[in-house]
């Protein structure tokens, strides 16, 4: 469906905003909070109606809510002076008061036309203890599962300047799955526990509901050492193991005093910090991640970090990943293995790569020249990241 106001439309199928001939950048909560106000424009709109909806019922300031709704203004080239398509009604919430045709999409001169991408499919299943795990379908061709890392959004990451790329890449090949790790995403915040043994075991729930017999495993960062443990615990069903950025040993393991004192001090910042309207606590994560990142891919990690966990959760699940270590299991792994890693990531050492290599008998290790944590579009090492994982999953 398109709505259509003023000079813009909003394509609610492929998540877009055009002004005229321009494509309006929008984030993920702003597009979800506009498409929401648009189509129950014949009411006014509480802040409940609001939460329950573009929050999925979790906890929002009123900060928050306000910021949003700026934003949301914004985009569509209005303001809280003026509310000419937007307008607050006193203590009753907001409602979207211009004028709007829908349209089934048609093919016309009218018409944007961005390229077409992949499609996605979203499922639930169920660990072992109960907790719901989402996971996510796309592409065609021979199954490739993505090991969840630190902090995923099965939605926003589809569509993110920092995650897409890579992930319509690899869905144009390949029948890719990936998942939100529990306490994250998706999948449910509230879980007991939160460990690399349930990291694990996350894994091998998506990897049945699937209903698959055998694949190639990718893991970035945090994924590497669950991706690792799995294909050693299920022998014959892995074929190909991909690892990029990873470790086998997280922080507090690697022995040294000032980066465990660094890592206790983060932990109480992130209680406190992650969940506020200012990134600038967020913004040592996003710079360690992808230091050559433009202001808009920062921007979106900022935010995609906020809105993916709770301050909880996010120092719960960074204090699992420190304590992880693999090492002892190296040597038991059986299948060909690829590990890439950057020279100068910022947020895991090119060494800890090397010692990953070094410990799986045959790994190929391949370095890479650059800075990022997450490769970008725009690295000059992306093609041969990505040309390196695709030869190798075809042998």
């Amino acid at each position: 469906m398109q709505f259509r106001f003023e000079n813009k439309i909003l394509d609610s199928d492929r998540r877009e905003l055009w002004r005229g001939s321009e494509l309006v950048s929008l984030e993920p909560q702003v597009f979800d909070l506009l498409l929401y106000l648009i189509q129950n424009r014949d009411r006014v709109v509480s802040k409940d109606d609001l939460i329950a909806s573009v929050w999925g019922g979790r906890i929002v300031s009123d900060s928050t809510l306000d910021s949003r709704i700026n934003a949301t203004r914004k985009a569509v080239g209005d303001s809280g002076e003026e509310q000419r398509l937007i307008r607050t009604v006193a203590r009753k919430g907001v409602r979207f008061v211009c004028a709007v045709d829908e349209a089934t999409k048609t093919e016309t001169s009218t018409s944007p036309k961005p390229a077409t991408t992949s499609e996605q499919e979203v499922h639930f299943c169920t660990a072992s203890d109960g907790v719901r795990i989402a996971y996510a379908l796309a592409g065609s061709g021979p199954p490739l599962v993505k090991t969840a890392n630190w902090l995923n959004h099965l939605e926003y990451d589809w569509e993110s300047p920092v995650w897409s790329h890579l992930l319509h890449a690899l869905a144009a090949e390949h029948r890719l799955i990936r998942y939100d790790e529990r306490g994250n995403g998706l999948s449910d915040w509230n879980v007991n526990d939160i460990s690399f043994e349930a990291f694990v075991r996350d894994l091998e729930t998506v990897v049945d509901a699937a209903k698959l017999d055998r694949f190639s495993l990718l893991g970035v960062s945090q994924g590497c050492p669950v991706s690792i443990a799995y294909a050693i615990r299920n022998p014959g069903r892995v074929s190909h193991l991909v690892l990029y950025g990873g470790y086998a040993r997280g922080w507090r393991q690697r022995g040294d005093p000032a980066e465990i004192e660094k890592a206790d001090a983060v932990q109480t910042l992130m209680r406190h910090g992650w969940g506020q309207e200012n990134p600038a606590f967020r913004q040592i994560f996003t710079t360690r991640f992808m230091p050559s990142g433009t202001p808009e891919q920062m921007r979106w990690f900022n935010d995609l970090q906020r809105m993916t966990t709770s301050p909880d959760n996010a120092a719960r699940i960074r204090r699992a990943n420190e304590n992880i270590d693999i090492t002892d299991l190296l040597p038991q792994v059986r299948i060909p293995t690829l590990v890439l890693h950057c020279r100068n990531d910022a947020a895991q050492p090119h060494e800890e790569g090397r010692i990953l290599a070094a410990g799986i008998p045959g790994a190929r290790f391949v370095t890479l020249e650059g800075h990022n944590h997450l490769i970008l579009e725009s690295d000059p090492c992306w093609a041969r990241f990505l040309d390196e994982i695709m030869v190798f999953l075809k042998t």
